[in-house]
């Protein structure tokens, strides 16, 4: 029997060295070029395992990374804690609330996305060779959770590309990540059940009842009972003025390490369970988004990357790896997600000119494909070769989707800020007493220029918007936003505060400068394209500081036409 000895500790030490410098490193220069840093942390795998290194340095390859049980059993702990802190996060990302008060369209969208690719992927991966199948006697088990995989779509990456293109925070970005979150729920519910089925390794009708009642009704008591407790919790947390964020942060983990317990249990995996513990956790409006970056930042930072670069140590991607099979997974993937999305903006009336960047948002698969992938391959469900098409169809998806929707922006018509902005709705020195009182104000400013319709109804608009999906972008800026029926054209309103505002902004910076649209139902080009044109623009540091500037009201008047104007043309 070997034991854990002094050179194992050393080696894992180095072990952890070299990956998470290689994949931090590279990653950030990928996240420079706009590309995800999934991407970088797999290639870094890939270089360091059997596909590169052990193909043409095997010396070096095994003295880095030895097949030793111990050695390799230290490393793979430390990577499935990264698979599960990234299910936490993501759960975290959800909120079950607002997705829920959207349900009419996102459930529908929801629904199609997930029904028109699980349709086509199934009878797609139906019909492959029994080469490609572990056990082709049970084709039907295999066939469903492929087309599960193809179904699931990754909301961080879209949430990131969205972030990027300054479209978080509009309801368009709104919409996409509510019908993402249910995508996310039933996605893993039904990935939950068929693992189940098959690690039973029966198809009694019993045994399916009993996962599936399992799975189903867990999930209903945690997003029901649990959901309110977990609120209750973290109010009470808070009320006692608890250290934070290292409070919130070890709750947080303790659910995790609860929910996952519970589930592994029953059969359906603890990933399942840390999923859900992070959709609970999410409900509590009580965590602020500072704990929340906290949380995203470990993650990200150490375990994720361990993770996706131990997957590259694992397979020899160049001996798995399959043209006809990535195309075909890539293919139906990509191709059933945004028909089934496209679909289900089209029975929902989202206006025309936003469907084609709804459907886009749903077409990236990223890590939870792999994930899921990875959980059906130590299960031994599918095949080397079928987890490696999976990966590359992940990863395509998600490294096309932002060029993909940059240039269906790009297409839009073009629409200046300044166009709606006047001297007499710009407010030099917005009140210092919070978010509350700076909306009221500029609702004031608001109202003179809008139909009529009360400044009191405009700033309750403004504060409900508010609590369902804050408008903090970050770097001091916040860009609240209210649709009005009655409104005939936008109204653009800008206030700044010296001081600061407490608008829970995801960088936990105070917001100093606030611009208040106003747009009218249908007016959804004009919308979008303002949001991101102001986000954009007050991105760059220099414009900060342009408006915090200026002395007065007509001087910060000049400066936002300076700021906002459109960039020159080149000649």
């Amino acid at each position: 029997m070997h034991y854990l000895d002094e050179s194992h500790i050393f080696l894992f030490l180095l072990q952890v060295f070299v990956l998470l410098l290689c994949a931090r490193g590279l990653g950030e220069l990928f996240r420079r070029w706009k590309q995800p840093a999934l991407t970088a942390e797999l290639l870094v795998g890939i270089v360091l395992g059997p596909t590169l290194l052990g193909r043409f340095l095997p010396e070096i390859q095994q003295a880095l990374f030895p097949s030793d049980a111990i050695q390799q059993s230290m490393l793979e702990t430390v990577a499935w804690l990264g698979a599960l802190f990234l299910l936490l996060d993501t759960g975290l990302e959800i909120d079950f609330s607002i997705a829920w008060r959207q349900r009419g369209k996102a459930l529908a969208i929801a629904l199609t996305d997930i029904v028109t690719p699980i349709a086509l992927a199934f009878l797609a991966v139906f019909l492959i060779p029994d080469s490609y199948l572990v056990d082709p006697g049970r084709r039907i088990i295999f066939s469903l959770f492929m087309a599960t995989v193809m179904a699931i779509s990754a909301m961080p990456v879209a949430a990131r590309c969205l972030h990027d293109l300054n479209l978080l925070k509009t309801d368009l970005g709104f919409l996409a990540m509510s019908a993402l979150a249910v995508n996310d729920i039933i996605g893993w519910v039904l990935f939950a059940v068929i693992l189940g089925i098959f690690t039973t390794q029966t198809v009694a009708l019993a045994s399916i009842l009993l996962v599936f009642a399992g799975t189903v009704g867990f999930s209903i008591l945690v997003l029901t009972v649990g959901r309110k407790g977990s609120s209750r919790l973290f109010n009470e947390l808070k009320a006692r003025q608890f250290p934070e964020p290292a409070t919130s942060l070890t709750v947080t983990l303790l659910l995790g390490l609860l929910f996952g317990s519970i589930t592994q249990k029953l059969g359906i995996h603890a990933m399942f369970g840390f999923f859900l513990a992070g959709v609970v956790v999410g409900e509590a409006k009580s965590l602020s988004e500072d704990t929340r970056r906290v949380i995203a930042q470990m993650v990200y930072s150490l375990f994720v990357p361990l993770f996706f670069a131990n997957i590259g140590l694992k397979i020899d991607f160049a001996a798995n790896f399959n043209l006809g099979l990535v195309a075909l997974i890539s293919a139906v993937g990509i191709g059933g997600r945004y028909l089934g999305t496209w679909i289900g903006v089209n029975l929902t009336g989202v206006p025309r000119v936003n469907r084609h960047l709804l459907a886009i948002t749903h077409t990236p698969g990223g890590m939870m494909q792999i994930v899921v992938a990875l959980l059906a391959l130590e299960s031994h469900l599918i095949q080397a070769s079928v987890f490696v098409a999976i990966v590359f169809s992940a990863v395509v998806s998600s490294v096309v989707m932002g060029p993909w929707m940059a240039h269906a922006l790009a297409r839009r018509r073009a629409v200046s800020p300044l166009k709606f902005l006047d001297k007499d709705t710009v407010v030099p020195n917005l009140p210092e007493t919070g978010r509350n009182a700076a909306l009221r104000v500029l609702a004031e400013h608001v109202a003179p220029h809008a139909s009529g319709i009360p400044a009191a109804q405009i700033a309750a608009l403004a504060l409900s918007r508010e609590m369902e999906f804050g408008t903090g972008i970050g770097s001091g800026v916040a860009i609240p936003h209210v649709r009005l029926d009655a409104l005939r054209n936008p109204v653009l309103a800008y206030g700044r505060c010296a001081e600061g505002l407490d608008w829970d902004a995801p960088d936990a910076v105070p917001v100093h400068h606030v611009f208040f649209l106003a747009s009218a139902e249908g007016a959804e080009d004009v919308h979008v394209q303002l949001l991101a044109q102001i986000a954009r623009a007050l991105a760059r540091p220099e414009n900060r500081l342009h408006l915090a500037e200026a002395p007065d009201a007509p001087a910060l008047y000049e400066a936002l036409n300076a700021v906002l104007a459109p960039p020159a043309k080149a000649p």
